[in-house]
Formats: structure tokens, sequence, C-alpha cells
């Protein structure tokens, strides 16, 4: 199964959520459409490697945009995180 955890705001960020969803799951898979690199994924494994590490039984896994500039419109089908590339960041994390 899955738990879908949307904090909704990133400041302030409800990490005792994504916490207590990591107890329960033992897994984490982060998606936003921002860049991988400074982009709010790692700031979620961060918190979540404080507060719940010792519950993981995969290392968190971040589907993000790619490290480049974000593409026009006509491109940003391409960019942004699609359903393929979240199974395939669920399926890593599960079989793990």
């Amino acid at each position: 199964s899955v738990e879908v955890v949307d904090p909704r705001t990133i400041h302030p960020l409800d990490t005792e959520t994504i916490t207590d969803s990591v107890k329960k799951t033992g897994r984490c898979v982060v998606v936003h459409e921002a860049p991988r690199t400074a982009g709010m994924a790692g700031e979620i494994t961060a918190r979540i490697n404080e507060d719940a590490f010792l519950y993981l039984e995969a290392p968190v896994e971040r589907v993000t945009g790619y490290d480049v500039p974000v593409p026009f419109f006509a491109r940003e089908d391409d960019y942004v995180p699609d359903e393929e590339r979240i199974a395939e960041g669920i399926r890593k994390t599960v079989e793990f």
C-alpha cells in the first residue's frame, strides 16, 4: 500500500505528519517539480534523517525535476515528474 502526504506548505513544514508516515511505512518517496539540487526534497529528506532514520527500511527516494532551467511550456511535460517516473521511484524503494 502507498500513503500520500501532501504537506501543503513548506513553512511551516508539517514534519510530524511526514515522520509519522515514515514510521508507519518504513519508506519514503518525495516528489516535487523543482530541480533536484536545492529543492524541498532535500530538506524533507534531512528532516526524516533527523527524526525517523532508524525507522527507514530503504533510503529516501527523490523524484524531481531535472537540474536544468525549467523549459518553456512546450517542453514542460518532459521536465515535470510523470506517473512513470513516480512509479519507478516507488518500485525502487519497495524493492530495496
